[in-house]
C-alpha cells in the first residue's frame, strides 16, 4: 500500500522573531497636561498654541490627556493591552525650567514614578529626550538656530540620565528632527513658527550637534549595557516617473529630507550634493565647525524609524506653484533648496490626515536603510494612522480601518525581516488619542479613545487586535 503523502501544515500567521519588542508611543506635550504645575515653564508649543490661528480651534496642550495626573491609569491600560515596552518623551521644561541650570525635583520625580510604575507592570520604559517641546526661554535666545542650544541639550541629557539611568535601558535622543527644523523654522506650521530657509538649515545642524552632545552625555552617565538611538522620520522618496528630471527631484528631497541627518549621524559627514543644493542659502563652512561632524557621528546602538506614508515627487512644472501634500498648509516651503519640487498624492485610500496608505513604502524604507547602514539594528519607533473614530451608541469604537492599516504595515515589516532587515521592535503610534500639534484635537491616532471632556479612556477595536498580536507575536496572513 503506498504511503500517504505528508502535507505541510498551512501557514496562517506571520510570526515575528523571538524577542521582538512590541510597544506603543506617546509624547509629553501631546498627553501630559499640567502645563504650569510643579515648576514647569513654557515650551515653544505652549507659546505657539496660544498664538491665534496657529492651532485648529485654538486648542492647547494645557490639559491634553491629563496623563500627568492619570499615569497610573494609563499604565494599567498598557498592561491590559500586553505592551512589552512604552516609549514616552521627557518634557525638557518640566525637568529643567528655562533649559538651563539644575533640574527640578518635582519634574524628575514625575518620571521616576512613571518609570517605577512601568517596571512594576513588567513594561520596559523607553525614554525620548526631545519630542519638540523646546523651553521657550531657549527659543528667545535663538532656539535651534543657535549653537548654544545644542550645548544646553547635552547638559539636559546628563540631568535626565543621572536621574533615570538606573532604570531606563533604552534612550532616544531626538524624535523627528526633520520636523523640528523644517516645519518649525522653514514652513512655520509647527512651533516656533519661523519661516526662514537659512534658519531651518541652521536648526538641522544644531539638532544634529545636539544629538551628538546628548549621545556623549548619555554614554558618560549611563551603565554600559544601555542602548542609545535616534528616531528619524525618514522619507521614502519615489520619483513620479523615470524621467531624469523627476529622478533628480527625488535625489534633492532625499538629501534635505533624509541624508541631512543620516549623513552626519551614520556616515561621517554631510553629503556633498546637499551642500551644493543649499550653498546659496547658508554658508556651511561657517556653520559646521571643525569637530562637529565627528561629534554628531557618535555611535548609536539602534536607529528608530518613524513611517506613515511615502513621498512621491516630480520636477517643477513651469508656471505652476509647487504643491506639498504632506506637511500642512503654508506659503513657505519646508524644503530649502528644493522649494519648487512637486509632491503628488497617489491614487488609493488615505488616512484622516490625507496621507496615502502604502505599506510598500515601509518595506522599501526598511530595506534601503538596511542596505545603506549594514549592521545597524532598526526599530519602528512610530507607525499608525488617524481615522475619524466615531463611537457607536454603546460607546465602542470599531476602527476596522486602523486594524487594516496596522495589519498591512506589520506584514510589510515581517516581509522586510524575512528579506534580511534587522528590525528589533515595533511601537504603535499612538497609545492614546492626543493633541495632534497644529491639528489640535481634531485628529485621532490612538488605539485608546480619549473623551477630552471627561478624560474617559476607551480601548478601540484596534487596541484589542494589537493586544492579540502581541500575545501571539504574529499577525494573520493577509
Amino acid at each position: 500500500m503506498p504511503e500517504t503523502p505528508v502535507t505541510a501544515p498551512a501557514v496562517d500567521r506571520l510570526s515575528f522573531p523571538p524577542g521582538f519588542l512590541w510597544g506603543a508611543a506617546t509624547a509629553a506635550y501631546q498627553i501630559e497636561g499640567a502645563a504650569a504645575e510643579d515648576g514647569r515653564t513654557p515650551s515653544i508649543w505652549d507659546t505657539f498654541s496660544r498664538t491665534p490661528g496657529k492651532v485648529a480651534n485654538g486648542d492647547t496642550g494645557d490639559i491634553a490627556c491629563d496623563h500627568y495626573h492619570r499615569y497610573r491609569t494609563d499604565v494599567t491600560l498598557m498592561s491590559e493591552l500586553g505592551l512589552q515596552a512604552y516609549r514616552f518623551s521627557l518634557s525638557w521644561p518640566r525637568i529643567q525650567p528655562g533649559g538651563r541650570g539644575p533640574a527640578t525635583f518635582a519634574g524628575l520625580d514625575f518620571y521616576r514614578r512613571l518609570v517605577d510604575e512601568l517596571l512594576d507592570a513588567g513594561i520596559q520604559p523607553v525614554a525620548t529626550l526631545y519630542h519638540w517641546d523646546l523651553p521657550q526661554a531657549l527659543e528667545e535666545t535663538g532656539g535651534w538656530t543657535a549653537r548654544e542650544t545644542a550645548e544646553r541639550f547635552g547638559e539636559y541629557a546628563t540631568l535626565a540620565a543621572e536621574a533615570l539611568g538606573d532604570r531606563v535601558a533604552l534612550w532616544t535622543t531626538l524624535n523627528e528632527p526633520w520636523c523640528s527644523a523644517f516645519l518649525g523654522y522653514g514652513s512655520g506650521v509647527h512651533a516656533p513658527g519661523r519661516t526662514d530657509p537659512a534658519d531651518a538649515l541652521r536648526a538641522a545642524h544644531h539638532l544634529n550637534l545636539g544629538h551628538g552632545r546628548a549621545t556623549a552625555a548619555l554614554r558618560a552617565a549611563l551603565p554600559a549595557h544601555t542602548q542609545i538611538a535616534a528616531s528619524l522620520n525618514l522619507h521614502q522618496v519615489r520619483p513620479l516617473t523615470t524621467d531624469p528630471a523627476d529622478l533628480d527631484a527625488a535625489r534633492r528631497i532625499d538629501a534635505v529630507g533624509n541624508r541631512i541627518f543620516t549623513g552626519p549621524m551614520l556616515s561621517g559627514g554631510y553629503p556633498a550634493d546637499l551642500l551644493a543644493d543649499t550653498a546659496h542659502i547658508v554658508d556651511w563652512n561657517t556653520l559646521v565647525r571643525p569637530g562637529d561632524e565627528a561629534a554628531i557621528a557618535a555611535p548609536i546602538d539602534l536607529l528608530g524609524i518613524n513611517y506613515y506614508t511615502p513621498a512621491v515627487v516630480s520636477a517643477p512644472t513651469p508656471g505652476t506653484a509647487a504643491v506639498n501634500h504632506a506637511h500642512g498648509e503654508s506659503d513657505h516651503s519646508p524644503w530649502p533648496g528644493s522649494e519648487d519640487v512637486n509632491f503628488h498624492l497617489p491614487p488609493g485610500d488615505t488616512t484622516d490626515m490625507g496621507w496615502s496608505i502604502d505599506p510598500t513604502g515601509l518595506y522599501d524604507l526598511l530595506m534601503a536603510t538596511s542596505r545603506a547602514h549594514p549592521g545597524l539594528p532598526l526599530v519602528i519607533t512610530e507607525n499608525g494612522a488617524a481615522f475619524p473614530d466615531v463611537p457607536t451608541e454603546d460607546g465602542q469604537i470599531h476602527d476596522h480601518d486602523r486594524i487594516d492599516y496596522l495589519h498591512r504595515h506589520l506584514a510589510a515589516v515581517h516581509r522586510a525581516i524575512g528579506d534580511g532587515a534587522d528590525v528589533r521592535g515595533y511601537f504603535l503610534w499612538s497609545l492614546l488619542d492626543n493633541f495632534e500639534w497644529a491639528y489640535g484635537y481634531e485628529k485621532r491616532f490612538g488605539a485608546v479613545h480619549v473623551d477630552y471632556t471627561t478624560q474617559l479612556r476607551t480601548p478601540k477595536a484596534s487596541a484589542r487586535w494589537y493586544a492579540r498580536t502581541i500575545g501571539a507575536n504574529s499577525v494573520p496572513v493577509l
